[in-house]
């Protein structure tokens, strides 16, 4: 399984949902993204991001300093 991974942190919104759209584009679908973001509205962002393009969120684990790793299977 291919995993790519995204550093958002200090991005604020809608950056963080836009580079997830951006990182996904040239992935095979089941492709999975881990992005770190600390941005408090990401917690709304990206599930709501995912439902609309079609794509599944694996999870939302909570990190240090106030950032959350958010898991994302490419929809096909």
């Amino acid at each position: 399984m291919t995993v790519a991974v995204l550093d958002a942190r200090g991005l604020l919104c809608p950056l963080p949902v836009l580079k997830v759209r951006k990182r996904l584009g040239p992935l095979a679908p089941g492709a999975v993204l881990e992005m770190l973001a600390d941005d408090p509205a990401a917690i709304v962002d990206v599930p709501h991001f995912c439902a609309e393009a079609g794509h599944e969120l694996l999870s939302a684990t909570p990190r240090d300093a106030g950032a959350t790793l958010y898991r994302i299977r490419k929809g096909g």
